[in-house]
């Protein structure tokens, strides 16, 4: 989890301080004027990357399937009517670690093909960004409409990339983003209809035997709680959500 982290601050800090391919700034917290340019710069850069480790957990939003999840899992909740259970914080939690699960093989092959080989001087901030990202651009890619990503481009005015390491994260981030929400929304609305027939058909009971005052929420609950636990429903909905990711 920590290494996925470092790799999404290290995206952004590469690709702010490595078209000039500058020195490593040193950390320096006395309060003084500069005495050059390059003190100020160095400053300057420290303060950068302090700042993407901070945005590094909002890549993780932006970048990976947790958005996905998350929207999921709050439509099953709010299809079950359970209303707080499971809590908020547990469901956060169970994105995060399936997002991990899932994004391991990206980050890994990100970190053998361009952190690691930058970390042993082999190639500089540039190379190491490219390759760094790759594997991340493949990943989004697959999962990205290309009504999406033709979207972004149009709005760019920019003509079809020959390849993926042509198309910018600019490009990718927005259009990964939008097709995710896309497929979130389809995969709720898919798990509101089963228990939408649950609360017809029990509002339809309590109706036709008078009990118009009884809520008939209160009283399917129970159903859709059994019904859930019958088809062993986190089982399935966990995999056929892995399933769905290219």
């Amino acid at each position: 989890m920590l290494r996925l982290l470092l790799l999404f601050s290290f995206f952004c800090g590469v690709s702010l301080l490595g078209a000039q391919n500058p020195p490593i700034p040193t950390m320096n917290f006395e309060l003084s004027a500069p005495n050059s340019p390059q003190q100020l710069v160095s400053s300057l850069n420290v303060l950068v990357l302090l700042t993407l480790l901070f945005l590094a957990p909002s890549l993780v939003l932006v970048m990976t399937t947790f958005t996905r999840f998350v929207i999921v899992f709050g439509f099953l909740r709010q299809a079950l009517g359970t209303q707080q259970v499971p809590p908020t914080q547990l469901l956060v939690m169970l994105g995060m670690i399936l997002t991990f699960f899932v994004m391991e093989p990206v980050g890994v092959k990100a970190y053998e093909d361009g952190i690691k080989p930058y970390i042993e001087q082999k190639i500089g901030y540039e190379e190491a960004f490219d390759k760094t990202a790759l594997p991340f651009k493949n990943f989004m890619i697959r999962n990205t409409r290309e009504k999406d990503l033709a979207l972004f481009l149009r709005i760019r005015k920019m003509e079809n990339p020959a390849s993926v390491a042509e198309v910018p994260l600019s490009i990718v981030i927005p259009a990964f983003v939008i097709s995710e929400l896309k497929t979130a929304f389809e995969i709720g609305f898919l798990l509101f209809l089963p228990f939408l027939v649950i609360d017809m058909v029990v509002a339809s009971i309590l109706m036709s035997m008078g009990m118009m005052m009884l809520p008939p929420v209160m009283i399917a609950l129970p159903f859709k709680i059994l019904v859930f636990i019958l088809i062993d429903g986190w089982n399935l909905l966990i995999g056929n959500l892995i399933a769905s990711i290219k």
